[in-house]
């Protein structure tokens, strides 16, 4: 019968870290999203003791810095003794946020059932069950906060290297089924924090690599042939890392691809939205709109509350009053005040006034110059680009990568922009 392996792979816990980002945070939020990755990580433990996985996995960054808290420190401890008593093993590496020297220097010393794998050189574990080997774990992590550039954090943690090193230990190592390799590294999405290439990866003799660093969920080659995978954060903390976050139960199969099932950890998530009210006949209308989409977004991430920026587009006739901050900050407080799971920290507008762009041009007044000049620019995107890289230049400004890319969004934005300001002049 074909041997079977499961373990739960997180990482980047952070445990510790501040929210950020947040424009407009009621007292109540921020109370509430001070415990939000403590009750991440109970979430990583429950997972793991519901599923009676054979081990666990932490690939870096347990603490958001070298330094953490008494309290945070006692809550992680906490949940490895839960583990221990189960009788499940957990294997840890440190990351550039908490590295090795910095574990050194405190008094706490681990469980009997955390093995933390060195920073300074790799190391090795193998896990047994009944008296067998079944997994050998191999690793490194983080020293110290940075990594050498000419040095590769992957470097002797082969599936070889493991059995060289742990057969005096253990005769029959080479026996073992399964071998998991547990890195902090930026692979080939990241060429500033520990880079590997996933080749040197891929042939070191790992049937899994659990990896840490990387926010997001990622898996190479594929996520139906995970082999390297990030499993990313189990709590989002700021507007940018937006969406379902958390861990995979990963099972592994003499024989057989790797799978893995994700399972959310966030019990907070954040959510950027773009609301169309082009359909709304009014401001009732439109906060109706807004909570509908809040719920269909809330139901896809799988999560008790939701923090979300929402920026409302489409063409209307409301275009005059969305525009207004007092009027979006009235809407935004009902929103608020109508929902207590939900949270939204900024009301944007993109909408636009409607507009017979075809009947302007035909008019052949100073606006049907305008698009035609847009047109003209829209026509030759990289005169776009130099143009923008230019002012930039101008005012000894690097230009954002992000204006490249949404070049032609921001035109669109600018034509509006100056139409809605012609108009204006126009009623006065």
């Amino acid at each position: 019968m074909a041997e079977r392996l499961t373990f739960i792979h997180a990482a980047d816990l952070h445990l510790g870290a501040p929210f950020r980002g947040l424009r407009a945070l009621s007292d109540a939020w921020a109370a509430r999203l001070l415990t939000a990755l403590s009750e991440a990580y109970d979430r990583v433990i429950e997972a793991a003791l519901a599923r009676e996985v054979d081990f666990v996995v932490m690939a870096g960054d347990i603490f958001d810095n070298a330094r953490p808290s008494y309290g945070d420190y006692l809550h992680f401890f906490a949940g490895l003794r839960r583990l221990e008593e189960a009788g499940i093993p957990v294997y840890l590496i440190t990351g550039n946020h908490d590295p090795y020297t910095s574990w050194q220097h405190d008094s706490f010393s681990l469980p009997s059932n955390a093995v933390m794998l060195p920073g300074d050189r790799p190391g090795f574990a193998l896990y047994e069950r009944d008296g067998r080997p079944l997994c050998i774990v191999g690793g490194r992590g983080y020293y110290n906060q940075t990594w050498p550039a000419d040095e590769c954090i992957a470097e002797g943690v082969t599936r070889r290297a493991a059995e060289e090193a742990l057969v005096q230990r253990y005769p029959e190592v080479a026996s073992a089924p399964f071998a998991v390799g547990v890195l902090h590294t930026g692979l080939n999405l990241d060429h500033l924090k520990a880079p590997v290439a996933p080749s040197t990866l891929m042939n070191a003799g790992m049937d899994y690599w659990a990896l840490g660093h990387i926010h997001l969920r990622y898996a190479y080659p594929s996520f139906e042939d995970p082999r390297l995978v990030f499993s990313g954060c189990i709590q989002g903390r700021d507007i940018n890392e937006t969406g379902e976050r958390g861990i995979y139960h990963v099972t592994l199969t003499e024989g057989a691809r790797n799978t893995i099932e994700p399972i959310p950890t966030a019990s907070v998530v954040w959510q950027r939205m773009r609301v169309d009210v082009s359909d709304c006949a009014n401001l009732p209308a439109v906060t109706d709109k807004i909570m509908r989409e809040l719920f269909r977004e809330n139901g896809k991430a799988h999560c008790e509350e939701m923090v979300s920026r929402i920026t409302l587009v489409g063409s209307t006739h409301l275009h005059a009053m969305l525009e207004r901050d007092d009027i979006r900050a009235d809407l935004r407080k009902h929103l608020n005040d109508s929902y207590p799971a939900f949270f939204c920290d900024a009301l944007l507008d993109a909408t636009v006034e409607p507009r017979d762009k075809d009947a302007l041009r035909r008019e052949g007044l100073f606006p049907a110059v305008l698009l035609q000049v847009a047109d003209a620019q829209r026509s030759n995107p990289d005169d776009e680009i130099a143009y923008l890289q230019e002012e930039f230049l101008a005012k000894g400004m690097q230009l954002p990568s992000a204006c490249t890319r949404l070049v032609d969004e921001l035109s669109a934005e600018a034509e509006n922009l100056v139409l809605d300001l012609l108009s204006q002049g126009e009623d006065r």
